[in-house]
């Protein structure tokens, strides 16, 4: 243990510049990276309050879009959020609680806070403060978070960091094998389910969509995405996840504990959205993630292929958090 802990402190000490890993021609995955369409506008406020299934609040659309505003369902699930979770601070702080959700739970488009190590947190709010951390596809409001991390004092990062990582996370995503998939659209750059009911095939694709849409829409941390992914990918990615593949990438228990539930100030990967795990190794692998833990993930994606990433993404997303 010691030694692995050396190795660490080794590893942390290496800051790789941007584009420092294997280039390829690979495109980014237009399932994983969605990005709303031009011009793209939300449906107006009609005025009536929202309600959610098991809760007695009540909020209205607007309320729920504020971005200085952190809806809260199920009060008696979290402790109080810390004023920078539930309200930011304007004008360029929003509330974390707005993305992420009260209690941590986050969705495809963003990522899941609860339990991660304080230090983990910290750690990727100043990568992407100093620019180390970015996107393969920027159109997906990066400049609007960078912007925010610019803004946070460590402070409230420290505040964010400590209330997110004392929640538990818990299991939001059904991982369903099949050949045929809802045909969707992109709404908040994720992909929710046409209310026709039309499918098409799902080809080497994840399709992960929230399985109450409304519910998502209002932030409900109850809220459960369906990751459908191509048959066969659960076992797949299991195999890759705990053998390496002969060498494809390095089995996921070395660095991420033996349950994947996270090694010291490493993060746990099972129970994460499909389509947020293929981003981050896609990131990985082509240097938009940079920062300091970047180092240790070089030798895991270099050799990765997309296809790769979605068995792996799948076996992960079927885990226990």
């Amino acid at each position: 243990m010691k030694l692995f802990t050396a190795i660490l402190i080794l590893v942390f000490a290496s800051v790789i510049p941007a584009g420092a890993f294997a280039q390829s021609k690979e495109v980014p995955p237009e399932w994983a990276y969605p990005v709303n369409p031009p011009g793209l506008k939300p449906p107006p406020d009609d005025g009536t309050l929202r309600r959610v299934p098991g809760s007695t609040a009540a909020f209205t659309l607007t309320q729920v879009r504020d971005r200085q505003f952190s809806p809260v369902w199920h009060p008696e699930e979290h402790p109080p959020q810390p004023e920078v979770v539930a309200r930011g601070r304007k004008p360029d702080v929003a509330a974390c609680g707005f993305c992420h959700r009260a209690d941590g739970p986050g969705g495809p488009e963003n990522a899941n806070l609860a339990g991660l190590p304080a230090a983990y947190i910290v750690q990727q709010a100043a990568d992407f403060k100093s620019g180390a951390r970015k996107t393969s596809v920027p159109k997906r409001n990066i400049d609007q978070k960078l912007g925010m991390f610019q803004a946070a004092t460590d402070a409230e990062v420290e505040a964010a960091a400590t209330y997110f990582s004392a929640l538990k996370p818990r299991a939001i995503i059904k991982v369903v094998e099949t050949d045929t998939v809802p045909k969707t659209f992109i709404t908040a750059n994720h992909l929710a389910a046409v209310k026709s009911g039309e499918t098409e095939p799902i080809g080497q694709r994840i399709i992960e969509v929230p399985e109450d849409l409304e519910r998502f829409v209002s932030r409900d941390t109850h809220a459960v995405f369906i990751a459908y992914v191509p048959v066969g990918s659960i076992q797949k990615g299991q195999a890759l996840a705990t053998s390496g593949g002969g060498g494809t990438t390095i089995p996921c228990g070395t660095c991420h504990g033996p349950d994947l539930k996270g090694l010291g100030p490493i993060p746990g990967i099972a129970g994460r959205s499909t389509n947020y795990t293929v981003r981050q190794l896609y990131d990985f692998k082509h240097g938009s993630r940079a920062g300091i833990g970047s180092a240790l993930m070089k030798p895991a994606v270099e050799k990765l292929t997309v296809d790769d990433m979605l068995v792996l993404a799948a076996y992960l997303a079927s885990l226990a958090p």
